[in-house]
């Protein structure tokens, strides 16, 4: 490995520890670069923790993991490719990120179809007819699903009051995360803007839309109550982020470690998954101590939403074909 100069003054201190990241490197046999938008302190960064800490440790060192936060090496919407092309070996990305390739994920932006949290953890469980067709048509990219991150329900932020029914949202510019997303803030009337989630903040600062879309963790971990003054409580999706990792490179791994993997990568799952009420708790208190109104829909409010919602159904059958239908009977089963 060829170590570039260090510089005169470098203090020892920091020599010892470049010393010591070498040695690491040296000693681990498989190594995992994982990329991340989202920064460490939010809860998706903190379960990636979760999975360092124990592929590492059940490995004894021979596995080592660089997880590379904030969109440092690539954007949310560049991980399926980047992981894909073996360009960096895993990724975290929203799993609407894969619609362009399997069009059929987009289930879970469904309007209010996945609206409770025991439908959700029915519809996730890794061998549900929901997920594990959506796994598997992944795994057609080059990339193989390791584990799903629960982000919670989707809320609506805006500036001036919350809102209630689509009239509210009648002609203002909103923010997007995913085509099925924007095709229900069309139907309702308002006008989308896909934009990252690195890149809402200054979006909404700037005025470039009027209302934003996101998971109420979003709020907490970006700080998101310094440019929206308001929440509303829509819930009308489920958001779901999904650890990948190059194919290729899985297959060439020796088959221990890749049990080791697998063993962390299903406990970091179901923590996050367990978490996943306290989180959004706890991010909705944060909020509303940094001067945010919560605004929750009423039954009738909700009914008015449902109302201007079935174009997107009709819009999700036409572009998802055979695997779109049967992940959507599939889902609509769990209510019963």
């Amino acid at each position: 490995m060829k170590i570039a100069h260090l510089a005169t003054g470098l203090a020892l201190g920091a020599a010892l520890g470049l010393a010591a990241t070498v040695s690491s490197a040296f000693a681990a046999e498989t190594t995992l670069r994982i990329t991340l938008q989202l920064p460490m302190k939010s809860h998706l960064g903190q379960n990636l923790q979760v999975f360092k800490s124990k592929v590492e440790d059940i490995s004894g060192g021979e596995i080592a993991v660089e997880i590379y936060d904030s969109a440092q090496l690539y954007k949310d919407s560049e991980v399926p490719q980047a992981v894909g092309s073996g360009s960096i070996e895993m990724g975290v990305a929203s799993l609407t990120r894969y619609v362009g390739d399997v069009p059929a994920v987009d289930l879970f932006y469904m309007p209010f179809l996945l609206n409770t949290e025991e439908l959700v953890r029915k519809a996730v469980a890794p061998d549900s007819p929901v997920r594990k067709p959506l796994d598997e048509a992944i795994l057609g990219t080059g990339s193989r699903v390791l584990w799903w991150q629960a982000y919670g329900g989707v809320v609506l932020l805006s500036n001036g009051g919350p809102l209630k029914t689509p009239a509210d949202l009648e002609g203002k510019k909103v923010r997007v995360f995913g085509k099925t997303l924007g095709e229900w803030i069309k139907a309702a009337g308002g006008a989308p803007t896909l934009i990252s989630g690195s890149e809402q903040y200054i979006a909404y600062q700037r005025g470039t839309v009027d209302v934003g879309m996101t998971g109420v963790s979003g709020v907490k971990s970006r700080r998101l109550w310094e440019v929206m003054d308001t929440i509303t409580v829509t819930n009308n999706a489920d958001i779901e982020f999904i650890v990948v990792v190059n194919e290729d490179f899985w297959q060439g791994l020796p088959e221990q470690h890749r049990d080791w993997i697998m063993e962390a990568a299903r406990a970091a799952e179901q923590d996050v998954r367990d978490r996943m009420s306290e989180i959004e708790a706890e991010a909705f208190a944060m909020a509303e101590e940094n001067g945010m109104a919560v605004h929750q829909l009423s039954e009738a409010d909700v009914e008015a939403w449902k109302a201007a919602a079935q174009p997107v159904y009709d819009q999700y059958l036409a572009d998802s074909g055979a695997l779109g239908a049967q992940v959507l009977e599939a889902a609509r089963a769990l209510q019963n």
